[in-house]
């Protein structure tokens, strides 16, 4: 998956914009995508908002097409609310680029679910990029600023 990520950043790389991945106090973004594994396969949507240049809070939604625990219907949507620390001005790293780890914490069902990943977001215009998230449950698709 390191490998796929790589791939996928130096791709964009090429984007010549002046997008900013995570600008901190008031920064918002819309996340949409693809849940690899985890609670299942399926869609995920997220919102994060920055509290400062380290922290963002925000909430999500996993829906899955597909059940881990024996096809119990009432575990397919994963409702949480997460915690990132984003690294950028640690790393140094481009305005275009940010690394996150965070953590999840919400229902599966009728379950109490958690979840920790280490993300990263990659901008090639203002508004729109893309993102992947690894961890216990795992992620990729488009970023959206607001």
């Amino acid at each position: 998956m390191k490998k796929l990520l790589v791939i996928f950043m130096l791709i964009f790389m090429g984007g010549a914009a002046s997008a900013q991945a995570y600008i901190g106090k008031g920064d918002q973004k819309i996340q949409v995508g693809l849940s690899a594994w985890g609670y299942g396969t399926g869609v995920t949507g997220t919102y994060d908002y920055g509290l400062n240049r380290l922290i963002s809070v925000g909430a999500g939604l996993n829906a899955y097409f597909g059940n881990y625990k024996d096809n119990d219907d009432d575990n397919r949507v994963f409702i949480f609310g997460r915690l990132n620390f984003h690294l950028r001005d640690a790393l140094q790293l481009p305005e275009k680029l940010d690394i996150y780890p965070g953590v999840d914490v919400g229902v599966v069902g009728k379950d109490f679910g958690l979840g920790a990943h280490i993300g990263a977001r990659y901008f090639f215009t203002d508004k729109i990029g893309v993102f992947a998230e690894v961890g216990n449950i795992g992620s990729l698709g488009v970023s959206l600023n607001l």
